[in-house]
């Protein structure tokens, strides 16, 4: 009797290594669980931040990352890159066509419209920020799929070879690749994940949003014969945009680059010569800051949308940011700023109400209009910018113009952009 009465006892819940778990340590991951670690309010929260790799790999990675104003607001109390280059003006043209607009600092008050940084020197100074503080820092830890209980998340982890499984009340998704089936390696991987999603427990993925552009992006860093210094430009041609952002350098001559064209031509200039790729390149940008004398870091990738439906899954315990919640078309420079903001208004929500469920649904419901603005837009100016056609050319340059002789328009784009909609 006595063995059917302990049988039938409910089983002790195991207890919870965090409170906050985050997984994946790049920028926006860091800036989260430095916020956390700043705000007494989360002082008595266990935050947990998991990467597979140390910050210190990520050192020389010379990407260039558009900074806007408004994250600039929100990092500066927590860490800056000392390297990192203002933009000033923004020039908008269209080449070979007309219309234009500029985007002026002094027009909004503001001592830089945006910055860009690289890639290596932001997630050091956010490193160094988070080191010293109570988050517990598990590098050269990989996370699997996350199973949801009742009243948190158990996750599994491996590192150094070693499997474990750790429980949080509260996971946050900052790095993208954290929902995959290991099942579906050697089998067809639909049914895979129809399988665990069936399984008690397994997180149902949220509903996504999802666009191929067709168009793939060359980047890298050049320099230039006749820089303007702290000027940025956007150029839409025929084929795609031509983004060049200030990178500072030897006479403020070093802009990155992000070229936009159809996969088959971009591959094509993927292959040609340093000499040959300047050439071309000064060819579809035109002669405004001289020629291009050199090219640095060439790489190539697909453009296109992903973007959740909703940043909240699991019950209410689990949340996505970064990465993990959105990629966007580099058109607008949008990506990181977005994530930022959706990780601030995180980091206040778990500050408020704690790690629980209606944290991360205020969290959600704060950050759906700046997403759906910021993501819709976005959007449009990829799609609106890269089609070639005669008529839309037509209407690109109006659209510009227009922008020049309705401020009130101008500046709303504007400050959307770098200030994004805050609640």
């Amino acid at each position: 009797m006595s063995a059917v009465n302990a049988a039938s006892q409910p089983t002790t819940p195991a207890p919870f290594d965090h409170d906050v778990t985050i997984v994946g340590a790049g920028p926006v991951g860091l800036a989260l669980a430095g916020w956390l670690a700043q705000r007494s309010a989360t002082s008595s929260l266990s935050v947990a931040l998991i990467d597979a790799r140390e910050p210190e790999d990520s050192a020389g990675d010379p990407r260039a990352i558009a900074v806007s104003q408004g994250s600039r607001t929100l990092l500066q109390a927590l860490a800056w890159p000392q390297d990192a280059t203002s933009i000033e003006r923004i020039h908008v043209s269209q080449r070979g066509r007309f219309g234009r607009t500029l985007i002026d600092r002094h027009d909004y008050d503001l001592p830089a419209l945006g910055y860009v940084a690289r890639y290596g020197s932001i997630v050091q100074s956010l490193a160094q920020a988070v080191r010293g503080t109570d988050v517990h820092w598990l590098h050269h830890t990989h996370a699997q799929e996350p199973v949801v209980e009742h009243d948190g998340v158990t996750l599994r982890v491996e590192s150094a070879g070693v499997a474990r499984t750790l429980r949080t009340r509260v996971l946050v998704n900052a790095e993208g690749g954290l929902y995959r089936v290991q099942a579906a390696a050697n089998a067809d991987a639909d049914a895979a994940a129809a399988a665990a999603a069936a399984e008690p427990g397994a997180v149902q993925r949220p509903q996504k949003r999802t666009r191929d552009y067709g168009q793939t992006a060359l980047v890298g860093v050049v320099s230039v014969s006749a820089p303007q210094a702290h000027v940025a430009w956007e150029r839409f041609t025929d084929e795609g945009p031509i983004a060049l952002l200030p990178m500072g350098g030897a006479r403020d001559a070093d802009f990155a680059l992000v070229w936009c064209s159809e996969p088959v031509e971009a591959a094509r200039r993927a292959a040609l010569s340093d000499a040959e790729f300047l050439a071309a390149l000064g060819e579809a940008f035109g002669s405004r800051m001289g020629r291009f004398t050199q090219i640095q870091g060439r790489a190539a990738f697909p453009l296109g949308l992903n973007a959740l439906d909703t940043l909240v899954s699991g019950h209410g315990r689990i949340a996505a940011v970064g990465n993990a919640a959105q990629t966007l078309h580099p058109v607008a420079g949008q990506g990181l700023n977005l994530g930022l903001r959706d990780a601030h208004a995180l980091a206040d929500s778990l500050a408020q109400h704690g790690a629980t469920p209606v944290a991360l649904a205020e969290f959600a419901g704060r950050r759906a209009f700046d997403r759906r603005m910021t993501i819709g837009a976005t959007d449009t100016l990829a799609r609106l910018f890269t089609v070639d056609f005669p008529a839309l050319g037509t209407l690109r340059g109006l659209a510009l113009t227009a922008l020049e002789f309705v401020p009130p328009v101008k500046t709303a784009l504007a400050r959307q952009m770098m200030f994004g909609q805050r609640s």
